[in-house]
């Protein structure tokens, strides 16, 4: 089995017990103002995409890209182990914390009805593993496949930043009491920095 099937069948698994896990889900609790808001970030997202792809078209880094390609296509095979380990490791991260979630979880900047603030296991380390998980994933995916999918794990991780500092506002007028000394003792993303 190749790398890249290896890793793609990592993703195809971890995606598939995920949609199988919404199925099972509370009920969102949204109003019409969230669902506004969430069409423009989504727009907003498109935007941001497009002119990435218009400056990497026009600045010559294709180009480069394509002179270079090989070499970032396929990284030496002590990195693509761990790559391979890395990208395993984040989904075991994101499975564990959307396990203890239960129904709670739903897709990013949204509430369910009667949620509850789950602070142990895995939100213990950090308060977004599920966004840790799918980022440390993303990483094992470039140094595994190469230096080219840095710039989507760059993006998507820049999401998961946004969608956390949003949900974290949800959170803090839902659980006025119990949000704010969870957030002064664990961190958002990364154990011990930040």
């Amino acid at each position: 089995m190749t790398i890249a099937r290896l890793i793609g069948g990592l993703w195809a698994g971890f995606l598939v017990l995920w949609w199988t896990w919404a199925l099972f889900n509370k009920k969102a609790n949204r109003g019409a103002r969230w669902r506004g808001r969430s069409w423009g970030f989504r727009l907003g997202m498109v935007v941001v995409i497009v002119l990435v792809m218009r400056f990497v078209r026009r600045s010559g880094i294709a180009t480069w890209l394509a002179a270079h390609g090989p070499a970032l296509l396929h990284p030496a095979p002590p990195w693509q182990g761990i790559g391979v380990a890395l990208c395993a490791a984040g989904f075991v991260f994101a499975i564990w914390a959307r396990a203890y979630l239960g129904g709670n979880w739903g897709i990013p900047m949204s509430m369910r009805q009667d949620h509850e603030l789950v602070t142990s296991g895995p939100y213990a380390r950090v308060r977004h593993p599920i966004y840790s998980g799918l980022v440390l994933a993303g990483l094992g995916t470039v140094l595994a496949l190469g230096v080219i999918w840095l710039p989507l794990v760059v993006l998507v991780g820049l999401f998961f930043v946004i969608s956390a500092h949003t949900e974290e506002r949800m959170l803090a007028a839902h659980f006025p009491e119990a949000y704010p000394p969870y957030k002064a003792r664990t961190r958002m993303l990364i154990p011990f920095l930040y």
